[in-house]
């Protein structure tokens, strides 16, 4: 679709969401009943002034998080204690930690630590007709804060459950809004990864933020990761916000991205442009597939692997849908595919959106990131900032997708140790609205050419 016929939809369908749906949160808020959380779970205010967030971990575990990027898979011992591993490698890391959920209070080695007040209001808020569970957390007293609310990437889990930013964010001094995705957790509807619709579910999620913060309402904006690096541009697109955070997204169209993560796999494995090209067949092959919504193709794909399967790059070849597409059995896909990708606009070019956006904008990308290679977004962004669009980015170097750091198991795949240093802190910074500092851990910052690296209500 031409970038301008692309525009005009996306701003008639704007209208629609505007106008048509403005009416339908007004009487749109009861409590949430999600499922509960283990009774240890909060943030704490540690003796030596630090935080640390517990939140929900793997099956009969929580996880441990500090602002620095660390973090470790908590086991029970019995009683109120529990023994940590690091990241998610599973090798013991030494820390020692006592929780009393009675009483509120953590030992985490020999640093003791309070449970936060977090202030914390369970909502049901309608977008379309679709009912939406939610929850504002913030900080406490009374005094006016930022808001930033949380849209998901292209998980299926609940928001509400998992997310650690919701507690994190706050104990900082921020206010957040995250809510489980139409078709998860305690919301209502039909899962769907239509940009549009998940779109304008976020700027519901927005009205009915600031209707619970009332008179403690800041300034207010998105946080967004992966899939939803898609959604959040548009959402302030169609309803402006203060600022958007993009945390490892994208300024390509799926299809893009899938030929991108092709190219690096190469170019990791150590292969040169030759062996590119040949690659890139498969990306052709598997576009096919997709394009014709997953009826035509297959004999196309199965031809490019017969013709290269014996090559030694073959292995190496990941993708992101080539990847599913060549390790699924034709049949599966032919079954599951549609639902796995429902609503996915495959072409979708998110240039346009981008172009005319005139909000304060943070993108943090990966430099080592296999799904969402940021080669060609950071051009494009870069680009954007040339022409005058407020845009900073932040590469961390040694950063996968989901802004996690890694190690190398002995098969050689990449076990996540940690997220990386500053990560935490360059968000806060910018939702807070704060001159940024120089340095945050490793990443490569560079700002809007204003030069002012400031995250302010413009």
């Amino acid at each position: 679709m031409a970038c301008s016929t692309q525009l005009a939809v996306l701003r008639a369908l704007a209208f629609v969401a505007l106008y048509g749906l403005a009416s339908l949160n007004v009487h749109a808020s009861s409590e949430a009943q999600a499922a509960s959380l283990p009774c240890e779970v909060g943030s704490y205010l540690m003796a030596d002034g630090t935080s640390l967030d517990i939140g929900p971990g793997s099956p009969g575990q929580l996880r441990w998080r500090r602002p620095d990027g660390r973090t470790g898979a908590l086991a029970p011992q019995g009683g109120n204690q529990w023994t940590s591993a690091l990241g998610w490698t599973g090798r013991p890391d030494g820390h020692q930690v006592i929780i009393h959920c009675s009483r509120g209070e953590i030992r985490f080695d020999e640093v003791a630590g309070q449970r936060q007040p977090l202030v914390q209001t369970d909502t049901r808020f309608q977008s379309g007709d679709v009912i939406l569970a939610g929850r504002l957390t913030l900080p406490p007293g009374q005094a006016r804060v930022p808001i930033v609310v949380l849209i998901h990437g292209a998980e299926h889990s609940s928001a509400l459950q998992r997310y650690s930013l919701q507690r994190e964010f706050a104990s900082a001094g921020i206010g957040v809004f995250a809510y489980d995705k139409r078709g998860t957790g305690a919301s209502g509807g039909r899962y769907t990864q239509n940009y549009l619709t998940l779109a304008i579910d976020a700027i519901h999620a927005t009205r009915e933020a600031r209707r619970l913060a009332g008179a403690r309402a800041g300034r207010m904006g998105y946080q967004a990761g992966s899939q939803g690096g898609w959604v959040a541009p548009l959402a302030a697109r169609i309803e402006p916000v203060d600022f958007v955070i993009v945390s490892f997204g994208l300024a390509v169209s799926p299809l893009d991205e899938d030929r991108e993560a092709i190219e690096f796999d190469m170019e990791r494995a150590g292969f040169g442009p030759e062996v590119k090209a040949k690659a890139m067949e498969f990306a052709d092959a598997a576009a096919r597939i997709v394009e014709s919504g997953f009826t035509e193709g297959y004999e196309q794909l199965e031809a490019v692997k017969n013709k290269y399967r014996n090559e030694p790059w073959f292995g190496s070849v990941r993708g992101n849908i080539t990847g599913y597409l060549l390790n699924t059995p034709t049949e599966t896909i032919r079954r599951d595919a549609p639902r796995l990708l429902d609503g996915v606009p495959a072409d979708y070019d998110p240039m346009p959106v981008l172009a005319g956006l005139d909000v304060q904008q943070l993108w943090i990308l990966g430099g080592q990131d296999r799904d969402a290679p940021s080669g060609e977004t950071l051009r494009r962004l870069t680009g954007l900032r040339s022409a005058g669009r407020p845009i900073t980015t932040a590469v961390f170097p040694e950063a996968d997708h989901g802004m996690y750091e890694f190690e190398k198991s002995p098969d050689g795949e990449r076990v996540s140790t940690r997220q990386p240093e500053g990560y935490f802190y360059l968000m806060r910074d910018f939702i807070k609205g704060k001159l940024l500092d120089s340095e945050y851990g490793s990443a490569e910052i560079s700002a809007d050419r204003s030069g002012s690296r400031r995250g302010q209500r413009r």
